[in-house]
């Protein structure tokens, strides 16, 4: 079996990628695909990886997590989804000495003992620190930014280090990294990705997220334009994504602002750029493929 673990970030996709996944459910649960309801496993999911962190993986354990999730024959199933933006941590303990996510290595290390003979496959969206850490410091009870951060320097946090460190600690495990910020572009290349499908296969919601960030004329327009070239290739339809984007984007949806002390525009420029180097970086891991338009 493929077990494909999405694990956030946290503050990326923020659930639109399980809707959509779920959106084509069915279709999926038909080629041996199965996609579990979050509700029946994350908490589920959380205590079996600490249990596995204290004692070994008893004979049974594989069928039983898989009994307890599933509602289909497990013996059927080719390619089995989960989803958990907290299955490294809750984003108010997400920092440790300057390291993002610091157990996300071990925890997934955990993770693959209970699938010694599936192929394991870490799915996992990464975002400009400079939107990043504001966004996550919003989504703790933290009333102090350097207590969020732990005293680390935001400069100082690099996701090439959480991502070397996972392939570090769970050498097997494939991991496809995309940018929060280029999910618009990539969206359908990502569904198909992620249910292990072949390029332009069809499926539902498809632009599910770039009908949130561009106008109802834009959308209307570029359905039209998809109608009459059917035979393009993803390539092709990144540019023409980009093009409607570029003239139908949602100003309000595309620009974000955060009133954060010490946030200033050199900090924002300076973490941006490192950001677009550490890219660079990620791309030459091995046993890591970055998604990119």
């Amino acid at each position: 079996m493929q077990v494909i673990l999405h694990a956030g970030a946290h503050c990326t996709d923020e659930g639109r990628l399980l809707k959509t996944l779920f959106k084509n459910r069915a279709a999926f649960q038909e080629r041996g695909i199965a996609l579990p309801r979050p509700r029946h496993y994350r908490q589920l999911l959380s205590a079996t990886v600490k249990a596995l962190s204290k004692r070994g993986v008893g004979p049974d354990s594989r069928m039983a997590f898989l009994d307890a999730i599933m509602d289909i024959d497990a013996t059927e199933v080719d390619r089995l989804i989960l989803n958990s933006e907290n299955f490294f941590c809750v984003p108010k303990i997400a920092f440790n000495k300057g390291r993002i996510y610091p157990l996300a290595g071990s925890r997934l290390a955990y993770f693959t003992h209970l699938f010694p003979d599936d192929e394991v496959e870490l799915f996992l969206s990464i975002r400009n620190p400079a939107t990043h850490l504001p966004a996550m410091y919003a989504a703790t009870p933290h009333t102090q930014f350097i207590e969020f951060l732990d005293g680390a320097d935001p400069s100082d946090i690099l996701w090439s280090d959480l991502i070397t460190n996972i392939r570090q600690q769970a050498p097997n495990v494939r991991i496809t990294v995309w940018c929060n910020e280029d999910t618009p572009m990539i969206w359908g290349e990502l569904v198909r990705e992620i249910a292990g499908l072949s390029a332009n296969e069809p499926i539902e919601g498809g632009y599910d997220l770039l009908a949130e960030i561009m106008s109802v004329e834009g959308m209307t327009r570029f359905k039209g334009y998809l109608e009459s070239h059917p035979e393009m290739t993803e390539m092709q339809t990144r540019r023409v994504i980009t093009a409607f984007l570029d003239k139908f984007a949602i100003d309000d949806m595309v620009e974000e602002e955060f009133d954060l002390d010490g946030w200033t525009n050199p900090l924002i420029e300076q973490l941006t750029e490192q950001y677009e180097e550490d890219l660079f970086t990620i791309n030459r891991i091995p046993g890591v493929e970055l998604l990119a338009p």
